[in-house]
């Protein structure tokens, strides 16, 4: 009875255990991994204005420093400070009568000088008939000569010594040399000044056009030099090119100004060149000195590709790289080649086509060979509803 059973017993035992372990298979199966959203940008050509930005700072397109070109008591300051003067404007008074004395005493020398020489002259035509005559020596007419030549002579030297007074004494008035504004004063009257003094009495300023001096390698100033050879950069003259200024603050400037690229030197310790743009300043909005940015206007460029920066990573070499969704929406990792950063996005040369979907959100999650869902940047992303026998989660 035993031996009968036994066979019964071993099979109900080993059909218990397999539908045991069937049981624990079934609940091991993990749910089909669910592709993840990314969010894309699909790469279409388009025009894109190039531009390039150069810092530098303003300087004056014109200064003088104004002093005094001859020794005296300043009498009157003839300006307001800070305003603007006209080129002749007088600008201080020195005191003139001591010039005005050297001048009258140089013309009465000089007229002492031209009346010994028409006493000499006169003499000098006496002899000349004489000396043919024999009536007089020879010595006696060359002396009447010399002394006629020796009086132009001092006639020439008191012309020139009046001259001399007349300008010292135009000097004790200060004009202007440049019209502009004026700075504050160093003296005031009372003042004793000294001909051609190390102080500046005042100095003046041509504000309107303003230079904005910027500085780059000579490799940029090439580069420049070359697009506007070729007709790329918009011109504004002979040798110049068009070119904008966003000031301190990050305002833009509004009007327009030209760069110059005939007045340059190469600094041999650095390599760099000091590139000078001129622009107009009607309102004086721009002063000397201060930090601007100057924009170039390098043209448009067609069919340029742009990819967002955000969508732009660096692999190990340092080179950019950036994920594509290609066939079958799996990713692929690809290397680019920028040239510029255009906004925010990179103009890109060389690595994807017209009709990329680059990844731009999602670029932690996505590793190159995943199968992705990707969704257009901007858009929702589509609700995923799971099938009547798919897990949830």
């Amino acid at each position: 009875m035993f031996k009968k059973c036994l066979p019964f017993s071993f099979v109900a035992i080993l059909c218990a255990g397999a539908a045991l372990i069937g049981c624990h298979g079934r609940g091991d199966v993990a749910p089909a991994r669910r592709a993840v959203d990314v969010g894309v940008v699909t790469v279409k050509p388009q025009s894109v204005a190039i531009t390039t930005d150069l810092p530098g700072r303003t300087s004056s397109y014109r200064v003088a420093e104004v002093r005094p070109q001859v020794s005296g008591v300043v009498l009157k300051r003839l300006f307001v400070e800070g305003a603007e003067v006209k080129a002749g404007q007088p600008l201080y008074q020195i005191d003139p009568a001591p010039f005005r004395a050297s001048y009258d005493s140089a013309k009465a020398t000089l007229a002492h000088a031209q009346a010994e020489l028409t006493t000499a002259k006169l003499q000098e035509e006496r002899y000349r008939p004489l000396v043919e005559a024999n009536a007089v020596s020879r010595q006696t007419y060359d002396n009447a000569v010399a002394s006629a030549l020796q009086a132009q002579a001092d006639v020439a030297s008191g012309k020139a010594s009046v001259e001399t007074a007349r300008i010292n004494l135009a000097y004790t008035n200060v004009l202007a040399p440049i019209s502009g504004r004026t700075s504050r004063s160093s003296v005031t009257e009372g003042a004793l000044v000294t001909a051609n003094q190390t102080t500046v009495l005042v100095t003046v300023t041509l504000l309107d056009p303003i230079y904005v001096d910027v500085t780059q390698p000579a490799t940029v100033w090439l580069r420049l030099q070359r697009e506007l050879d070729a007709g790329q950069l918009v011109n504004r003259g002979t040798n110049a090119a068009a070119v904008g200024l966003t000031l301190e603050d990050g305002s833009e400037y509004a009007r327009e100004g030209s760069l110059q690229f005939s007045e340059v030197t190469v600094d041999q310790s650095t390599g760099s060149v000091t590139l000078r743009a001129e622009f107009p300043n009607p309102r004086h909005l721009l002063l000397p000195g201060m930090f601007v940015r100057a924009r170039i206007q390098e043209g448009v460029r067609q069919q340029a590709l742009l990819v967002p920066e955000r969508g732009v990573t660096h692999d190990q070499r340092g080179d950019p790289v950036a994920l594509i969704v290609g066939v079958g929406n799996k990713v692929e990792q690809r290397t680019l080649q920028t040239d510029r950063v255009v906004g925010s996005q990179w103009l890109v040369v060389g690595g994807i086509k017209a009709g990329d979907r680059v990844v731009v959100s999602g670029v932690q999650i996505a590793h190159p060979g995943d199968e992705v869902t990707p969704v257009e940047a901007g858009q929702p992303a589509a609700v995923h509803i799971p099938a009547p026998n798919e897990p949830n989660g």
